[in-house]
C-alpha cells in the first residue's frame, strides 16, 4: 500500500458570495487521506464536503492554500489530475432516454477507453451491479438504487486510481446501499483503490477505515471510527419504562438539561448525556416507577452528535405548537386511512398488487420497501395524485375513487424532493399555499406568521426558496404542507439528504404532531427512523411481505448468531426470503 497520501489540503480556503453575503465553505483546511483505504466524509449540511470534493477535483479553485492530488498539484494541473481520478456527484448525469449499454458506452467514450478493454470490463462491471439483465432498459426507467449502480458503473468504465463519491447512497434503500459498499471494497481489494466519499447515513461511518469530521468549512478531527466513539463511553444509556410511551419518554428526556441528545431506538430511548456517568436525569423522571437504565456501546454517531448539537434547548421554536381540533377533525377513534386490496397497473405492468392496511387516528405508520417495491406508487394513490385501478381507498373517511378532491383538502403531502417555487421567496411560497388550501386572509396571515416562527424561517422570509440550505428546504417543505392544519400528513422520503441534525429536529415536530392526533404515513431509506413507526408494513415487487410493529419486525429474525438485530437486519431479512422463495417458485 502506498504510503504517500492520496490527498493532501494545505490551508485551503474557499468563499461563495451568497445572497450578498461572503461565505467561507471551506476555511484554512490542512488534512490528507491516506491511499488504498476508504475515507468517509462527514458533516451537516452547509459543513463544506462537496466543495471539498470539487476542489480535490480541480473543478473549483482554491482562494488560497496547496491541494495535492496523487502528488499532483491539481491548481497547476487539473486535467491531468482528472484524467486519473473517478468523480460520482450527488446528482450524477445519466442520460435517461439512453439504455443502460449506451450510458456506459457513452462513458466509456468520454473517458477514451480501448476498444479492446472494454467488453472485459463491461462484463465486470454488470456483474458487480446485477445490472447485466437490464442493459437494454432506459436508465429513466430504472429504480433508484439501479440508477445509482448505474452511476457507480459509468465512474468505473475506467478504473481510477481515486475514486470521489459524493453522498453515493442517499435516497438508496438498504440492500442497494450494501451492494454499493461491496463494489467500492471491492475496487480497494483488488485494484488498491483509494475512496473518498461523504453520506448522510452515520452508519455507514463505521465502514470506513478513517473519518474526517468537518462543520463550517473546518476539520473538527480525523481518524478511526473508533477514536471518535470510544471517549463516549460512561455517557451513552438506553433508557425505558412501561409506564410511558416511547414518544412521551424521549419527549421528557429530550427537555432534560443534562442530556444532549434522546432518540427513539426500538423498544427504548437512546440517550447521550453531557457529562460521562451523568445519569442524574432519572432523578427528573422519579414518578416513573419502572425507570430502567442501562449503559450502551457508543457509536460515531454519538460523538458526532456530542460535537455538532447545539447547547441551546430546542423545544420552544423547533415544535409546533400544540393542534386547536376543529368540529371537522376526525373522530378519535378508529381508522383513518383503509386500504384494502389495493391495486395499480401500467398496461399489463402491476405496480402495485393486492396491497392491505389500515391506520389509526395520531399514529406514525411507515411503508417501507426496496427502491422500485411499489411504496411511493402506493404512497400518490393514497394523496389523490395517481388513479387507483382497482381495491377500496378510504381517507379521512371519503373514498378516495369518488371524492379525491374533498380528501386532498384534509390532507398535507411532503413531496420526496423539494417540490416548491424556488424562484418564489419563502413568504411567497407560504402564501401560495394558505391560498391554494383556501384559508381566509385573516386565517391566511395567522397561519404563515406562525410558520415563520415555529420552523424559524423567520430570517429566510425574504430570500428565494431555491437558495436555501437543504436543512431549511425541508423545513419550508413541512410548513407549507402544515399551514393548513390537515388531520392526516403523507411524508415521502422526507429526510432524504439531510443531515442527521436537520433529521433529529424533523422527528421531534413530527413526534409533537402524532401527540396532539395528526396520523401521519411515511416513507423512508433512514431504518433507524423506522423505529418511530408505531406499525409499518414492508413491501416488495408491489406486494406487502410483512406487517406490524418494528419489534414484530426484528423479533423475527432473533437468533443466538443476532441476539439484537437492528431494522436494517429486518428489513434486508425479509427482503432475502422474498427472493428466496421467489427462486424457488421460478
Amino acid at each position: 500500500m502506498d504510503s504517500v497520501p492520496a490527498i493532501v489540503f494545505k490551508g485551503v480556503s474557499k468563499g461563495f458570495d451568497a445572497a450578498g453575503a461572503g461565505v467561507k465553505a471551506v476555511d484554512g483546511l490542512d488534512i490528507g487521506v491516506a491511499s488504498g483505504k476508504v475515507t468517509g466524509l462527514i458533516g451537516p449540511d452547509g459543513a463544506g464536503k462537496t466543495t471539498l470534493m470539487r476542489l480535490a477535483a480541480g473543478l473549483l479553485v482554491p482562494d488560497e492554500g496547496v491541494i495535492q492530488v496523487l502528488g499532483i498539484d491539481v491548481v497547476r494541473h487539473p486535467l491531468e489530475v482528472q484524467s486519473s481520478i473517478g468523480y460520482m456527484p450527488q446528482r450524477f448525469g445519466l442520460y435517461e432516454d439512453l439504455t443502460v449499454q449506451e450510458n456506459l458506452d457513452l462513458y466509456a467514450d468520454l473517458q477514451a477507453v480501448a476498444r479492446a478493454d472494454r467488453q472485459p470490463r463491461y462484463r465486470e462491471l454488470m456483474q458487480m451491479t446485477g445490472l447485466a439483465p437490464f442493459k437494454r432498459r432506459l436508465a429513466g426507467r430504472l429504480s433508484g438504487g439501479m440508477k445509482q449502480k448505474l452511476g457507480l458503473a459509468c465512474t468505473l468504465v475506467r478504473p481510477p486510481r481515486l475514486l470521489l463519491l459524493d453522498e453515493a447512497t442517499v435516497g438508496v434503500d438498504p440492500v442497494s446501499r450494501r451492494e454499493l459498499w461491496s463494489i467500492v471494497y471491492r475496487q480497494v481489494r483488488e485494484r488498491g483503490m483509494t475512496v473518498l466519499l461523504s453520506t448522510a447515513y452515520l452508519d455507514e461511518a463505521s465502514r470506513c477505515e478513517s473519518l474526517i469530521l468537518m462543520h463550517q468549512g473546518k476539520c473538527l478531527g480525523q481518524g478511526s471510527p473508533r477514536s471518535f466513539s470510544e471517549p463516549m463511553r460512561g455517557r451513552v444509556f438506553r433508557v425505558s419504562t412501561s409506564s410511558l410511551g416511547r414518544r412521551s419518554l424521549q419527549g421528557r428526556l429530550s427537555a432534560e438539561p443534562g442530556i444532549l441528545d434522546a432518540i427513539i431506538e426500538g423498544e427504548q430511548v437512546r440517550v447521550v448525556t453531557r457529562a460521562s456517568g451523568d445519569m442524574a436525569f432519572a432523578g427528573q423522571l422519579s414518578d416513573v416507577d419502572d425507570l430502567r437504565v442501562a449503559p450502551a456501546e457508543p457509536i460515531f454517531e454519538d460523538a458526532f452528535i456530542s460535537m455538532l448539537k447545539r447547547d441551546e434547548a430546542t423545544a420552544a421554536r423547533t415544535v409546533p405548537g400544540r393542534r386547536k381540533e376543529t368540529p371537522g377533525s376526525v373522530p378519535d377513534t378508529g381508522e383513518v386511512i383503509e386500504v384494502r386490496d389495493l391495486q395499480r397497473r401500467f398496461g399489463d405492468f402491476y405496480a402495485v398488487r393486492g396491497v392491505t392496511f389500515s391506520v389509526r387516528r395520531g399514529e406514525i405508520f411507515g411503508l417501507l420497501g426496496a427502491n422500485g417495491a411499489g411504496k411511493t406508487t402506493t404512497f400518490r394513490m393514497l394523496c389523490g395524485l395517481l388513479p387507483v385501478s382497482d381495491g377500496v381507498v378510504r381517507v379521512a373517511g371519503l373514498d378516495l375513487r369518488r371524492a379525491a378532491a374533498r380528501a386532498r383538502g384534509r390532507l398535507g403531502y411532503m413531496a420526496q424532493r423539494f417540490s416548491l417555487y424556488e424562484n418564489l421567496t419563502v413568504a411567497e411560497n407560504l402564501r401560495f399555499f394558505a391560498s391554494a388550501y383556501g384559508l381566509s386572509r385573516a386565517r391566511r396571515r395567522e397561519r404563515i406568521a406562525w410558520a415563520l416562527e415555529a420552523f424559524e424561517l423567520d430570517t429566510y422570509a425574504g430570500a428565494s426558496s431555491g437558495e436555501l440550505p437543504q436543512g431549511y428546504k425541508q423545513r419550508l417543505s413541512m410548513a407549507a404542507a402544515l399551514i393548513h392544519e390537515p388531520d392526516i400528513l403523507f411524508l415521502d422520503e422526507p429526510t432524504s439528504g439531510v443531515d442527521p441534525l436537520a433529521r433529529r429536529e424533523f422527528w421531534q415536530r413530527i413526534n409533537a404532531l402524532a401527540e396532539t392526533g395528526v396520523t401521519v404515513l411515511v416513507t423512508t431509506h433512514f431504518m433507524d427512523e423506522a423505529n418511530y413507526c408505531d406499525r409499518l408494513v414492508i413491501m416488495a415487487e408491489g406486494e406487502v411481505l410483512a406487517e406490524g410493529t418494528p419489534a414484530d419486525m426484528k423479533a423475527r429474525f432473533r437468533s443466538p448468531a443476532q441476539p439484537d438485530p437492528t431494522m436494517e437486519d429486518a428489513f434486508i431479512g425479509l427482503i432475502e426470503q422474498h427472493e428466496q422463495e421467489r427462486e424457488g417458485v421460478a
